[in-house]
């Protein structure tokens, strides 16, 4: 992806899809279309329908999992240092020399 952002508009369009897709399950397993999840949230049919297509805001998910009974947790988590650079580390050299240098 050389484009500039795409990346970001990539991951951007695979959360609103987990997050569509997540809610229709909770929502069938109640057996409730989505007008009657709208009514149970407080919101309109079409507010649910576009919450599957897009990413909803943080009081749009509140209402939806409140509705839904369900637990929202939105995370931040640093990713792990060595997803965040790779090192080389060369067994064969020196405990001197055994430092890790990047790639």
């Amino acid at each position: 992806m050389a484009e500039p952002g795409a990346v970001d508009a990539y991951e951007a369009a695979r959360l609103a899809f987990d997050l569509g897709r997540r809610v229709r399950e909770l929502r069938e397993q109640r057996g409730w279309n989505q007008t009657q999840l709208a009514h149970e949230a407080g919101m309109t049919q079409s507010a649910v329908a576009r919450a599957g297509g897009t990413i909803p805001t943080l009081p749009v998910l509140v209402r939806l999992a409140r509705a839904l009974d369900a637990e929202l947790d939105v995370k931040l988590t640093p990713k792990p240092a060595a997803a965040q650079r790779s090192v080389y580390l060369n067994p064969k050299a020196s405990p001197t020399e055994r430092q890790r240098r990047p790639r």
